[in-house]
């Protein structure tokens, strides 16, 4: 079987061959660049995070405060079946609206159901305003 010829790495000013992908190896992107993770999106810690959970979790009994769904037994979890989730811990109002980032008044779970349908519609919006705003 034919193997192709080897070509340049896509960079305008590198005449280098590709090594991986379409760059050099002087020019490969850098894993996970630019994506935050909870501690620069939000400010606080994973461990402050689970903490917050935990409040959030006694003070609702495990309940999502959208539809009422009582809280999962960890026996019946399944990895392929999003309704056998945990709850996630959600911002009732979003950081983009204005929401606070640790208030236990703006924090409640979720169930995978509604935090996914939520999560889009807040997606959606911020989407709209970033467009507007052009």
């Amino acid at each position: 079987m034919p193997i192709a010829p080897p070509s340049r790495c896509t960079d305008p000013e590198c005449w280098e061959f590709a090594t991986k992908g379409s760059r050099c190896n002087e020019h490969q992107p850098v894993a996970w660049a630019g994506r935050d993770n909870k501690a620069a999106r939000y400010g606080i810690s994973s461990g402050q995070w689970r903490t917050l959970k935990r409040k959030i979790t006694q003070r609702d009994n495990g309940c999502c405060y959208l539809c009422g769904a009582e809280p999962i037994d960890p026996e019946q979890y399944d990895e392929d079946d999003p309704t056998t989730w945990p709850h996630d811990l959600d911002h009732v109002i979003p950081m983009f609206e204005g929401g606070s980032a640790t208030s236990l008044d703006n924090l409640g779970l979720a169930c995978q159901t509604c935090h996914e349908a939520k999560s889009k519609a807040e997606a959606a919006r911020a989407n709209a305003r970033r467009h507007t705003a052009r």
